[in-house]
């Protein structure tokens, strides 16, 4: 009951400090919010009433939310990604990072290249790691962004949890519109569940370990069914149009539900080898022209990370750009 009385209060409290910013409902969702994790995790209330009342709703993160990046066409996202930048810092980030990215890959069986284009998508290298405070992002949208509210609130439930167990300050953690944090863009659950302490140091930090963030993105592919050793994607040709029976898939993902042989009997070509058998999807992207792919088990691994397809194939396309131009310059006299 103390609990319970506590919680109204901060109730009240919340809906006093931030007059004129909330929609309707929010504090309310709040004070529910405060009520459970003090139920169900034992959070101190005064401490939990701390937190939540420095929290800020946010008009620029539910805008933000409206507008995401693969809303785009393929041509435009593409742009954004794979680019000169962006593949000369990959190329850095690889040499400098070697010994750390060839254990990944030993333990985990994940490409060097594949984990410097995620970093390299998702933060530029650590350069853009987000501006909003993830507590402002997560209350935003757990409270008062109703089509996706559920799902933020198991985040800003993980988001605290994560705090007391690796001893952040909910109040001064940054990161992106969406409650993703550091240089891998981590959401909370996937932090607290994936995150591995690669230079065992006692504590996984996602910020200025370049090791635990190495490891951490192998080992979050190795948990979504990377298969060490085989190919993601490739490049496709339609001999006779879009083949009768086969449906591709455009920027949603799907598991690879047809077969390389079945692909090629309808009419698909490409030019690397693949067994008969092999699980695949025919993927159609909307370049200057349609441009067609064959997707792989990797390939839709890729997307665990990201439930797109368009950013399966920047991560891909980075990756290999990445790969090409540190193998070029090797060469190099």
């Amino acid at each position: 009951m103390i609990a319970h009385r506590f919680l109204f209060a901060a109730g009240v409290l919340l809906a006093a400090s931030h007059p004129h910013a909330e929609p309707a409902g929010y504090a309310a969702e709040a004070e529910i919010f405060a009520r459970e994790m003090v139920e169900r995790h034992g959070f101190d209330p005064a401490a939990l009433q701390g937190v939540l009342s420095d929290a800020r709703y946010s008009q620029a993160i539910v805008d933000a939310m409206d507008r995401p990046y693969e809303a785009k066409p393929w041509r435009d996202y593409r742009a954004l990604f794979v680019t000169p930048e962006r593949i000369a810092g990959g190329v850095t980030f690889l040499r400098s990072n070697r010994v750390l990215l060839a254990r990944a890959e030993a333990d985990y069986g994940v490409p060097p290249q594949i984990i410097v284009a995620i970093i390299g998508v998702e933060t530029n290298y650590g350069a853009n790691m987000g501006k909003h405070r993830v507590i402002d992002a997560l209350t935003t949208l757990g409270f008062a962004y109703p089509r996706r509210a559920e799902f933020f609130r198991r985040e800003l439930e993980a988001f605290l949890l994560l705090g007391r167990q690796e001893q952040l300050d909910p109040l001064r953690v940054v990161g992106s519109y969406a409650g993703a944090m550091g240089k891998p863009q981590f959401i909370s659950s996937s932090y607290r569940r994936y995150a591995v302490d690669f230079d065992g140091d006692g504590r996984r930090d996602l910020w200025d370990s370049n090791a635990d963030v190495v490891g951490s993105v192998a080992n979050y592919f190795k948990e979504h069914g990377w298969r060490a050793g085989e190919p993601v994607a490739f490049g496709a040709r339609l001999t006779s149009g879009v083949p009768v029976g086969i449906t591709p898939i455009e920027k949603t993902p799907a598991p690879p539900e047809t077969t390389a042989g079945a692909l090629r009997a309808a009419g698909v070509e490409w030019n690397e080898p693949l067994p008969a058998e092999a699980s695949a999807s025919l993927i159609r992207l909307d370049g200057v022209e349609d441009e067609y792919w064959i997707g792989l088990e990797n390939f839709y691994a890729i997307t665990r990370y990201n439930h797109s397809n368009l950013y399966a194939m920047a991560v891909y396309q980075l990756s290999e750009a990445i790969r090409g131009a540190e193998q070029a310059a090797l060469v190099q006299p």
